[in-house]
């Protein structure tokens, strides 16, 4: 077992998980069940409570870290068109998908009756009318960033994080007026960045429980919901595949035409060995290797190259963008919740920021799922079933989504190398 890809064993996990889940459905009576599934639910409910435990750090210091590398002052035009175009293709990315999720419309009816007959009522996710959300919403972003914390809040954390670390960057900058502050930042920093590696090392270890928790979390849904579930997983995958394969051949190719006019598969071409790698890995950061060698072949500058990669392995995640409106849409159908306009706006806005934290490693953006599914408004228990069921498919999915991020990290480059004057024609036309 130790010799098998996590992938393979997540997998395993969730078929005997699945398996067992029916059978204690379907050919078992329901005083059994009732007498077995207690003993199997902690398991996975223990995985959940690791995502939630590892979460709160891995977005606070990916986000600190990332935003203090921005070079605020030595990129200049450069640096801040990756950033404008990362920042409009997760905003693009995240708008299309809660169109596609609503528009696929990943639920099937009795799989929503049956699960809103297995968990509690819960409060309407209405408000109190659309003004008074969009100032509470606004109001709740800026926060004390320890309250946030220990109360779980995720926006705030968010918000903090991202002006504590261009502030950090600004100071580092002016670093000639007050060196002894600059060099105290940047200690700072790096002991931040510390903190991240050692998040990193903490889901890593989470990580490798996910198959016991998959298995325990499947045996739970199934056993409760039998085969009714199969619907919503289905249109789940389908949904995902859909919205992603969408962005990579049609809204990528669109945007290189327009502001390169080249043929936009051609282009894509160049980057398919970095495309393929990310979908067997299922990590940006993993990939990234693999995109310099592939950014150097199509002629792009090693100096914008070596920015504007690592920096989108970080903060583009266009995939999550996409994948995680499925998940909430999907959610709001099952148990009957009608998003507001404004509830919406929260939505897009809470994906394209948490994106943010997804860190490039397999699996990040269940991790994320939580902040999503938290910040509109649902409760714990149907956050934990609606988590449960993206457990289940996350490899499957993952590998699409992070397809995605790394197309969208390097189209972006080669967009920016196209109209900065940073691309070797020579090679660019081979």
């Amino acid at each position: 077992m130790k010799k098998l890809p996590l992938v393979v064993k997540i997998l395993i996990g969730f078929v005997l998980g699945t398996a067992l889940g029916l059978v204690l459905s379907e050919c078992c009576a329901p005083e059994t069940a009732k007498k077995i599934l207690p003993w199997i639910a902690p398991f996975g409910d223990v995985l959940v409570a690791m995502l939630k435990m590892v979460v709160y750090p891995i977005i606070l210091f990916s986000l600190i870290v990332g935003a203090a590398s921005l070079p605020l002052k030595s990129s200049g035009k450069v640096g801040g068109s990756v950033l404008l175009w990362y920042t409009a293709t997760s905003l693009f990315a995240t708008v299309f998908g809660v169109a596609m999720a609503y528009l696929l419309n990943p639920s099937m009816e009795k799989a929503a009756e049956v699960a809103s007959g297995n968990l509690s009522a819960v409060a309407s996710m209405g408000g109190n009318g659309a003004g008074a959300s969009l100032a509470s919403f606004i109001i709740g972003l800026f926060q004390n960033p320890f309250s946030a914390l220990a109360n779980g809040q995720f926006l705030p954390i968010i918000v903090f994080a991202i002006f504590f670390g261009i502030c950090a960057r600004w100071i580092i900058d002016h670093g000639e007026e007050r060196p002894e502050v600059a060099q105290a930042v940047k200690i700072a920093i790096h002991i931040c960045e510390g903190f991240q590696h050692v998040s990193f090392r903490m889901i890593q270890c989470v990580v490798e429980y996910f198959p016991y928790g998959v298995f325990a979390l499947s045996v739970v849904n199934f056993a409760q919901n039998g085969t009714l579930l199969f619907g919503p997983y289905m249109k789940i995958t389908v949904c995902v595949a859909v919205c992603v394969l969408a962005m990579i051949f049609v809204i990528y190719p669109l945007a290189i035409f327009l502001f390169c006019r080249e043929n936009p598969y051609k282009v894509l071409a160049k980057f398919r060995q970095p495309i393929l790698t990310a979908f067997v890995t299922r990590s940006s950061a993993a990939t990234l290797p693999v995109s310099f060698m592939a950014a150097d072949e199509a002629g792009i500058d090693r100096k914008l190259s070596s920015f504007s990669l690592p920096m989108g392995a970080t903060v583009n995640m266009d995939g999550v963008c996409v994948h995680l409106p499925v998940f909430v849409i999907l959610a709001a159908n099952m148990f009957g919740h009608q998003l507001s306009v404004v509830q919406i706006g929260t939505l897009c806005l809470s994906i394209m920021f948490a994106s943010v934290g997804a860190g490039g490693i397999p699996g990040g953006s269940v991790f994320l799922l939580f902040m999503v599914l938290e910040a509109m408004g649902l409760p714990a228990n149907e956050v934990t079933m609606i988590v449960a069921l993206c457990l289940g498919i996350n490899p499957i999915l993952d590998m699409f989504e992070t397809c995605c991020n790394v197309t969208g990290d390097n189209v972006c480059t080669y967009i920016v190398a196209k109209r900065s004057g940073l691309l070797n024609s020579s090679k660019a036309q081979s």
